[in-house]
């Protein structure tokens, strides 16, 4: 969902209504925004319950759902009731998980596009090559969403697998892709983007980070130093499509950086790009 905000309500009178922050809405009120007669509210709040688990590898109870979505308890009862009715979803008293049926939800994203069916090969052989774990990822609403990994070893303290969602602003992906956009779609990204510090090293200043992204486009790539996680560093090019417009990103990762790469990023970062499908319309990355 998109992140609408709106004023907070004032909490006294002593309170200045210059001093009121925005906040962001949840995400049943999100949903309640969207007043198009041809909008399902009761799908959407089926995938926001659906979504509510994703950021925890422990069973859900319907009143830890709704207290994340802000959706009623009872309307978060009947989505789950007819989640598990489909297979989506299991119960064991008043705890409720996802079952395998739901990766069939993401698997018919992942077996259609071709840049994941086709970059699979290559993003295996560039980690075999680096011995590093390489990731190819997309611009969704905003955030980085992984779409192709190959893992050589953990080096982030959160594992991310494909469906993984990350900060643009702050990661080498997301700078790689940012770096590309059209003017006026870089001032909406960051008209809505919440600038936040992830370590000690992050950017948050708007006007520095649009000069690092002017940086990253004449360049040609992006270099991540501990901006996302201290001890983390990552280098990214940019995938193009058969048009030339940059569609995804690619991304290696270490924590041992060895910075003879800085100075050749092409060659560290997609030394296998050769091997791309020149055939086919699928892109190579760092074209």
């Amino acid at each position: 969902m998109k992140n609408l905000t709106k004023q907070a309500p004032e909490s006294g009178a002593a309170e200045n209504a210059d001093q009121q922050e925005e906040r962001e809405l949840t995400i049943a009120e999100q949903i309640d925004a969207l007043t198009d007669p041809s909008f399902m509210t009761s799908l959407a709040r089926g995938l926001a319950v659906v979504q509510a688990f994703s950021d925890s590898r422990k069973p859900q109870t319907i009143a830890q759902i709704s207290q994340k979505t802000g959706i009623p308890r009872a309307a978060v009862r009947r989505c789950l009731f007819t989640l598990q009715q489909l297979g989506y979803v299991d119960a064991e008293l008043n705890n409720f998980s996802l079952r395998p049926k739901v990766l069939t939800l993401g698997y018919s994203y992942l077996s259609s596009t071709p840049l994941t069916v086709s970059s699979q090969p290559y993003l295996n052989a560039i980690s075999r090559d680096l011995g590093e774990s390489c990731s190819i990822a997309v611009l969704d609403d905003g955030e980085v969403l992984y779409v192709a990994r190959s893992a050589a070893s953990r080096v982030m303290s959160v594992a991310l697998n494909t469906g993984s969602r990350l900060p643009a602003y702050c990661t080498s992906l997301g700078r790689v892709m940012l770096a590309y956009l059209a003017p006026e779609q870089l001032d909406a990204y960051f008209a809505k983007a919440k600038l936040r510090p992830m370590t000690d090293k992050t950017v948050t200043n708007q006007k520095r980070l649009r000069e690092i992204l002017a940086g990253v486009r004449q360049d040609g790539y992006a270099i991540n130093d501990e901006e996302l996680e201290l001890g983390l560093r990552s280098i990214a090019v940019p995938v193009r499509g058969a048009s030339g417009q940059v569609v995804a990103a690619l991304k290696s990762t270490t924590k041992n950086w060895n910075w003879a790469c800085v100075r050749s990023p092409c060659r560290c970062a997609a030394p296998r790009a050769r091997w791309w499908p020149r055939s086919t319309s699928a892109p190579r990355p760092g074209a």
